[in-house]
């Protein structure tokens, strides 16, 4: 081939390169850009930068220039040189001069073998592979960007450091595992970047980095470098407090919290994470709540979502303060031996523009099928479980969250709309599973893994369900074909409840069987029995207000509720303000009502949940056989007629057990007899009408209590108590120690 020929064949190359690098579409940077052998010990070296004026290679001590190629952005030369030389480029622009490395001539610094794992599936730490990671490679220090595309046409990087500028930072793309990477040198912490995706048919999409460790707060939309930085590690001590309180067999007393609403400052701003660490931990701890549990915590960008619509899966919300403040908040509930627990959003995720839908032009993380992918409740995409790249992400996601942090474990949201293809969707409006039934087998294979996982990587954490229906299995473990989950949140309870207590008690008695059938089905999973935020919102009202009768009985209500709460079998959640009962239904915009605890009836009602706790917590009878049928016994379940409730708790040790009356009526019964297992004499160790709680005061016994040998409700002994109107007593057999 002559040399003209030779010329106009590179020529016609170099347009084509030209035209893609200006349209920001170019799939294949490295095969044309950074250093290319040109034989007998020289390189030809490419770059391209748009708006500069000169561009020098600095290689050793010499000032090599490069030939611009036309009148285009792409510059050239040849130097004798080996093609891992270190060399730099020297950049004129109008207004300055800029020293950078090439950033195409450093290799992948890609693992193959998790990328493998991540196709398969089974990545459990994918987040150390992909998104943004601060690395040394050739030593050099910058930042590895890793991004799963597999159909998209190009991918570059983009950000503060390239003015936002597509045609800057192409990726290199991976064929075999459809990830993007490239090594970018020198960048700081704190700089903002997004990835510019060129889809097959020519459209460019901006997207967040689905595994960044940190977002931009709304209205921005991308996301931000930020440092790994050190996995928070527990002390033997705590491990082995951790392995006590998250026990099957341990007191566990939530307190579900909403961090932008439970206190905020005078001019309505948020407290930061090092505030809620001083003040919520120990107000917590001084009510005697063993966990907290935050609603979710990956951020998000609509704060009317609760974030329950999160769009950085691996991100702390920086709404209160950085990682390191969030990770000091964790730290500090671990030193008070306060659990913690956060809300998990595997079942869907947002329709924001940047974040994961049609992420690379394609429905790469949601179903394709509407009928599959798209939740028309909730405005909201469905993850493509079947997916094993989707089933890697949220696995990695939950391994983050409890190995990063030492999170004491993840209760999942709307476990219900993963499990059945037909969730809240009418005959036509679903796809069967390829065995024609209506179980989502892709999703209960991800939740099935989830909970292995976690489970054998964090020994004593705890994973909760909210699960609606009666899917059978859900706290079993997954090779006795359950889904792994160690509880379950009992919303059967909850709904019978809560309909019983909002009713005239003059009509309760016709509505008996709605606070005993939960004992029907108490031992079927391990249940947490819930009040959440999901009962005090969207017009339903405040659980006090949820109370019949005057302020009075509302109040005597409420205390009767929760001390029934209290004994009943499965560990207990509480919505924060439950506890003092706030008025107005939460709102998320504000601060809890704390004024009112200047009232004695909400500081009485403050003061019942602290004794429940403090009485629950040192009294293995109300949480020791929480799952076990020999925990609970019934002395009197039929009394509708009266509306009283009356049954037993036992410990493990048989011996010790509490016996519970409830009267959901406003009457006084004195002298009421109940039967009781064994003779010996009873004290009250808890009265929701006593005075100082806002009761009316009667006394169910002011001295200990004998019990007679009579018989009464299939017992050998009896004893006989006032009932206070509207109230729960908890009575208690006195070891003859104590007597003595």
């Amino acid at each position: 081939m002559n040399s003209s020929v030779q010329k106009k064949c590179v020529t016609n190359q170099y347009e084509q390169q030209v035209n893609a690098l200006k349209r920001g579409c170019f799939k294949d940077p490295f095969s044309f850009l950074g250093p290319h052998t040109a034989g007998q010990g020289t390189l030809v070296i490419r770059c391209y930068f748009p708006g500069v004026t000169k561009v020098t290679v600095k290689l050793n001590d010499q000032l090599i220039p490069c030939k611009r190629y036309l009148d285009s952005d792409l510059f050239t030369v040849n130097i004798a040189a080996a093609i891992d030389d270190d060399y730099t480029y020297i950049l004129d622009y109008a207004d300055c001069q800029i020293e950078q490395h090439d950033i195409y001539r450093f290799q992948s610094a890609l693992d193959h073998e998790a990328m493998y794992l991540f196709n398969e599936g089974t990545l459990e730490h994918a987040y150390r592979h992909l998104g943004a990671h601060f690395i040394r490679l050739a030593n050099v220090d910058g930042v590895r960007f890793s991004v799963w595309a597999p159909n998209a046409s190009s991918v570059s990087v983009i950000g503060e450091f390239n003015h936002w500028q597509k045609s800057q930072h192409f990726m290199r793309f991976n064929p075999s595992c459809g990830v993007w990477d490239l090594f970018i040198p020198e960048l700081k912490t704190g700089q903002c970047y997004k990835y510019a995706i060129t889809t097959t048919s020519g459209t460019v999409v901006e997207k967040a980095d689905p595994f960044a460790f940190k977002m931009q707060q709304a209205p921005g939309t991308a996301s931000v470098l930020q440092q790994h930085g050190r996995a928070i590690e527990l002390t033997d001590k705590m491990r082995k407090q951790r392995a006590k309180r998250n026990a099957v067999d341990a007191p566990i007393s939530i307190y579900e919290v909403h961090l932008g609403s439970w206190q905020r400052k005078t001019n309505n701003e948020y407290l930061n994470y090092q505030e809620l660490a001083d003040k919520l931990i120990g107000y917590v701890s001084q009510q005697g709540f063993t966990h907290i549990q935050l609603m979710p915590i990956s951020e998000y960008p609509f704060d009317g979502s609760w974030g329950y619509q999160p769009v950085g899966l691996f991100a702390p919300t920086s709404r209160f303060g950085g990682v390191d403040e969030f990770k000091y908040f964790v730290e500090q509930c671990h030193i008070a031996n306060i659990g913690l627990l956060i809300d998990w959003v595997p079942g869907h995720f947002p329709s924001d523009p940047h974040g994961l839908h049609c992420f690379d032009g394609t429905h790469l993380f949601e179903h394709a099928d509407a009928r599959q992918g798209f939740h028309p409740d909730w405005n909201t995409y469905i993850y493509n479980y079947d997916r094993p790249e989707v089933r890697s992400f949220l696995i990695a996601n939950a391994m983050f969250w409890l190995e990063e942090f030492a999170i004491d474990g993840l209760r999942v949201d709307a476990v219900a709309s993963m499990l059945y293809l037909d969730y809240s969707r009418e005959e036509g409006q679903w796809v069967p599973n390829c065995f024609g039934g209506r179980e989502n087998l892709g999703a209960i294979e991800c939740l099935k893994q989830v909970n292995l996982r976690s489970y054998a990587n964090n020994p004593d954490i705890l994973m909760v369900a909210e699960e609606s229906t009666a899917w059978p299995g859900v706290t079993r473990q997954v090779d006795h074909d359950g889904l792994g989950f160690g509880y379950k949140w009992n919303m059967g309870w909850m709904n019978d409840s809560l309909h019983y207590m909002q009713r005239d008690p003059l009509y309760r008695q016709h509505h008996h069987h709605e606070m005993t059938f939960s004992m029907v089905y108490a031992y079927s999973e391990n249940y947490i029995l819930p009040l959440s935020h999901d009962e005090v919102v969207h017009g339903k009202r405040s659980l006090i207000e949820k109370m019949p009768g005057d302020d009075w009985q509302k109040f005597a209500n409420l205390r009767a509720y929760y001390a029934f709460m209290w004994a009943h079998p499965g560990k207990k959640l509480l919505f924060m303000g439950g506890e003092f009962a706030q008025r107005d239904e939460w709102n998320h915009d504000k601060s809890l009502d704390w004024h009112l605890l200047a009232h004695i009836s909400h500081d009485g009602m403050q003061k019942t949940v602290q004794a429940l706790n403090k009485v629950y917590t040192t009294t293995p009878a109300l949480y020791e056989l929480d799952n076990d049928p020999s925990g609970f016994a019934w002395i009197d379940s039929q009394n509708a007629q009266q509306s009283i409730f009356s049954f037993i708790r036992y410990a493990k040790k048989i011996s010790e057990y509490v016996v519970v009356v409830c009267n959901l009526t406003p009457n006084v019964y004195q002298n009421y007899q109940i039967g009781v297992p064994s003779d010996g004499k009873f004290e009250v160790i808890l009265n929701t009408d006593e005075q100082r709680y806002f009761g009316s005061g009667v006394e169910a016994s002011s001295t200990l209590i004998s019990a007679q040998k009579t018989p009464s409700h299939g017992q050998k002994y009896s004893v006989s108590l006032a009932l206070p109107p509207l109230a729960t007593v908890y009575l208690k057999k006195v070891s003859n120690e104590s007597i003595n």
